[in-house]
């Protein structure tokens, strides 16, 4: 096994966006990709260590990239800034993960009828959001997402299967967030599944995360549940 990386250029019409794909080059021929949506800080190396680690189980890892140029913030008040602006134009977020979609699918090692999207806090959020926009995919995984509806997708039938890891004491997303999504999900007819965890707080898979006041902090053991999780989820869709 060798795993393999390129960086992958795409762009919309004003703004050009740098993707990272990771292989094994011991499979040959096209195979299922991962798209990895990104935190609020940006695409960094936690994201691009998360391909690696897909690529390693027999899947194309294509961590994207949501703002641009690869651009990563530092602090809340920086990422907090780069987010809010997708967060104000969810058509535009919309846009920018369906233009990732489309370019995964485009490169040789995959597949292009077996894509899935996974994704970490705000990137929760954007494969939901890809979920919502009716995409043909096969399935989106959220950890420690945002469950806030978008408001531009009501009526549209979800054809993804959703999976969504949820820490039980995430204060960004309370628990009556959880029966909203619920809902949502349902009125839409998808095929969902909801995994809260006791005592875990948001960012759980981050290890840098430790903050309490703010409600971020890293578990080990959700971490390690919530991995498993998404491998049986990604064995299940692309079967």
């Amino acid at each position: 096994m060798t795993i393999q990386s390129r960086t992958v250029e795409y762009s919309d019409d004003s703004t050009r966006f740098i993707g990272y794909l990771a292989w094994d080059d011991a499979k040959t021929g096209p195979r299922p990709a991962v798209m990895i949506s990104h935190a609020w800080a940006g695409r960094g190396d936690f994201e691009c260590e998360k391909a690696r680690k897909l690529a390693e189980q027999g899947y194309v890892g294509f961590a994207i990239d949501m703002y641009g140029e690869g651009k990563q913030g530092e602090g809340n008040e920086e990422c907090a800034a780069m987010m809010q602006p997708l967060l104000d134009s969810r058509e535009t977020l919309q846009k920018r993960i369906t233009l990732a979609l489309e370019t995964v699918r485009k490169q040789p090692e995959v597949d292009p009828d077996r894509v899935a999207a996974m994704g970490f806090c705000f990137g929760g959020l954007c494969v939901l959001d890809l979920a919502r926009t009716g995409a043909d995919v096969r399935g989106v995984v959220s950890f420690h997402g945002l469950f806030i509806p978008p408001g531009n997708t009501a009526g549209n039938k979800i054809t993804a299967r959703v999976l969504a890891l949820h820490g039980y004491d995430d204060p960004m997303v309370p628990p009556e967030s959880i029966l909203e999504l619920a809902s949502e999900m349902s009125a839409a007819g998808a095929d969902w599944q909801l995994h809260a965890y006791g005592k875990t707080m948001h960012a759980f898979t981050l290890p840098a995360a430790n903050d309490p006041d703010f409600g971020a902090v890293y578990s080990k053991a959700a971490d390690q549940r919530s991995w498993q999780n998404l491998l049986l989820f990604l064995e299940e869709v692309f079967a």
